[in-house]
């Protein structure tokens, strides 16, 4: 296979599958792991894909994020009511995740001065808590996400992957009972995933908009949710799924 076809072959397996790693493409194209690395360095510099940590990620069709101002004043009321109910799952000492959703920040601007360490990849959040002197922040770093001011990417992933939490609390674009939860990119999406993954127990904060609705990328299982708090708004029928599905909702 000459370059400019793998090149190709490489692009069109990333935007047919929204995501694939770096083993995998090393396998398909029967070339080194290393030669795999300089390729996706070398397509980024183009524009025709984006890395991310141990492989490359889709810049197809990706759907753009909401400003953060824009979230914030989004069923304001409702998430400050989640966030509060979310405060009270956390005990001093513990270990936790915020993300960079805006009831993750209500959370924040809610938190009492207890002995707690955060990690997060959120400016906001970050900011929020620099004035609490008991409380540990820990920032990700990584690419900055300009309209939800957050960090997302292969370092943001690979600092998550350095630490485990007790509790990551989480929200996200859409809740489908048979899709799970989902993020409008692949970026963000791979970031919740990572987060996921490092926690004992994940708790999902989501206003009920968001429920039926399906984002372009998918971050998870609702199995995976240890808990979803949601508000009073939400359908009668998506509650007795979710209890049928064992998955403890609580509204408020």
């Amino acid at each position: 296979m000459l370059v400019a076809e793998r090149y190709d072959r490489i692009v069109q397996w990333v935007n047919e599958r929204g995501s694939i790693r770096v083993t995998e493409l090393s396998e398909l194209c029967q070339v080194t792991e290393e030669t795999i690395r300089r390729d996706l360095d070398r397509l980024e510099s183009a524009g025709r894909l984006r890395r991310s940590h141990g492989g490359a990620v889709s810049v197809k069709d990706q759907q753009p994020e909401i400003p953060f101002f824009e979230r914030e004043v989004t069923n304001a009321e409702e998430k400050k009511r989640i966030a509060q109910a979310a405060l009270q799952r956390i005990q001093p000492n513990d270990r936790i995740i915020l993300d960079a959703s805006t009831t993750a920040w209500y959370m924040a601007c809610m938190m009492p001065d207890i002995p707690l360490t955060v990690l997060t990849n959120s400016i906001k959040v970050a900011t929020e808590l620099s004035s609490k002197e008991k409380i540990q922040v820990i920032s990700t770093g990584g690419i900055l996400a300009s309209k939800s001011l957050s960090f997302v990417g292969p370092l943001t992933e690979r600092t998550l992957e350095a630490y485990h939490v007790d509790t990551a609390f989480i929200s996200c674009k859409g809740i489908r009972l048979d899709r799970g939860l989902s993020e409008s990119n692949e970026l963000q999406a791979m970031v919740k995933r990572t987060m996921i993954s490092i926690s004992d127990q994940v708790i999902v904060l989501a206003d009920s908009s968001k429920f039926g609705i399906q984002a372009f990328t998918r971050v998870g299982a609702l199995q995976q949710a240890s808990e979803i708090i949601t508000d009073s708004g939400l359908a009668e029928d998506i509650l007795t799924e979710l209890q049928e599905q064992g998955i403890p909702t609580t509204m408020v």
